[in-house]
């Protein structure tokens, strides 16, 4: 959520923002509904500070003996407007909250302008791709030849975009998790489990609600949510709290399974397990002060991208244009990790400086030692979705013979197993 005094007195800046966005808002509406709101208010601060004034002149002549009743019968009209104005007030400030929960963040001054991902400036990679002596195959070919993931079976126990993964590819995706969690909480971050489903003012507070809600999955009884990432559980662990100053940065790490309609990506990526209804991810997110957020976006994606580089995949950085960028974000760099099989990099990673759009929305604010408060800045990344780096390591370290070599870095969680083979 932005402020509204920005939204005051930066109107034409933000016209701007949204029009790089490829973004739409009824701006002109909101500017008078808190107009509205400012003059009504003032108006019944006003009539209070009458009706107070009233209360002394009623008093005094009470004590004095003397009839009061035209000052009773004015304060009663008084009364009666301030209530009728309260009453109005809040209708104005429902409206208005309802009109400003559509607005996106403003893109930092450092986003590329564009309308899609064509525009996204790559900034930086890392490693080579590797060579092959033979073709290399996409994981789905890869992965059935080796029994390790089912693709027919998980269709047919809940439908399109669900897999089964067996045997040493489950020993591998366990593996991940555990690799990934060890590597972040070595580099600071406390690890969390939370809760796999979230209520409805939890999306809000991140920003899945309402503008994504078409990309949730509901539970029909109640008002409450599949997680689509734990960055909901985890950013909203801090809602409504106020945090010492001292104490920032927070660092939390957390693994969670991922569910999401993927409603506007029909067509895209209908093989394998690219962009399934059903996955897992480790998060990273992070509570800090507004005037270290950017250098923590930095590291942040350092720390993302240092398990890459340790499972030893090749991958790009690029910073997300304008009309790429999430709802939320300020910001975001994807790290996009190279796929031999498929001849393209896909994102595995997305990195993001919220800036205090999510802390307005979640009410998480900061407060310092001489008593001075206002809204953390909120971060989160990949870091990483298992089954893309799933994907990643059956491409990448295929060989002839159709075997999958293990990484290095993760054989001491697969129990010593070096390669994957065929049955």
């Amino acid at each position: 959520m932005l402020a509204r005094e920005y939204l005051r007195e930066h109107a034409d800046e933000y016209r701007t923002a949204l029009k790089n966005r490829g973004a739409t808002a009824d701006l002109d509406r909101i500017l008078e509904l808190d107009a509205e709101r400012r003059q009504t208010i003032t108006r019944v601060e006003t009539l209070k500070n009458q009706r107070n004034v009233s209360s002394q002149e009623i008093a005094a002549l009470k004590k004095n003996k003397q009839d009061a009743s035209a000052q009773i019968e004015a304060m009663k009209r008084v009364g009666d407007e301030i209530k009728e104005l309260d009453a109005r007030l809040t209708g104005i400030e429902e409206r208005l909250t309802a009109l400003e929960l559509e607005l996106p963040n403003v893109p930092h001054q450092s986003v590329p302008i564009g309308r899609d991902e064509t525009a996204n400036r790559v900034e930086r990679t890392w490693g080579e791709k590797p060579k092959f002596d033979f073709v290399p195959k996409p994981h789905w070919d890869v992965g059935e030849a080796l029994g390790i993931l089912d693709f027919n079976r998980g269709a047919k126990v809940t439908g399109a975009r669900f897999t089964f993964v067996n045997g040493a590819g489950a020993r591998l995706n366990r593996a991940l998790i555990d690799f990934f969690l060890d590597q972040n909480t070595s580099r600071g971050y406390s690890e969390l489990v939370p809760p796999y489903i979230v209520n409805a003012d939890s999306l809000r507070a991140t920003g899945q609600l309402p503008k994504l809600e078409q990309d949730l999955f509901k539970l029909t009884d109640r008002d409450y949510y599949l997680v689509p990432t734990a960055e909901v559980p985890v950013t909203n662990f801090h809602r409504d709290e106020t945090l010492p100053a001292e104490s920032l940065p927070r660092l939390y790490t957390a693994y969670s399974p991922c569910f999401r309609s993927e409603a506007g990506s029909y067509g895209k990526d209908t093989r394998g397990i690219i962009r399934q209804h059903q996955f897992e991810k480790v998060e990273i997110v992070k509570f800090v002060m507004p005037d270290k957020s950017w250098l923590e976006l930095e590291r942040l994606t350092a720390d993302a991208e240092s398990l890459l580089q340790a499972l030893g995949l090749h991958y790009r950085v690029a910073a997300l244009s304008t009309g790429d960028l999430g709802f939320s974000a300020a910001k975001t760099y994807d790290l996009e990790v190279w796929l031999p099989g498929q001849n393209t990099y896909k994102e595995i990673s997305s990195c993001s400086n919220f800036v205090d759009f999510q802390a307005r929305r979640a009410n998480i604010r900061y407060r310092t030692a001489d008593k001075k408060s206002g809204f953390v800045h909120t971060l989160n990344g990949s870091a990483l979705p298992i089954g893309r780096t799933l994907v990643a390591i059956l491409e990448n370290f295929q060989e002839a013979d159709g075997s999958v070599r293990v990484p290095t870095v993760l054989q001491p969680f697969m129990k010593g197993l070096t390669r994957i083979s065929a049955p």
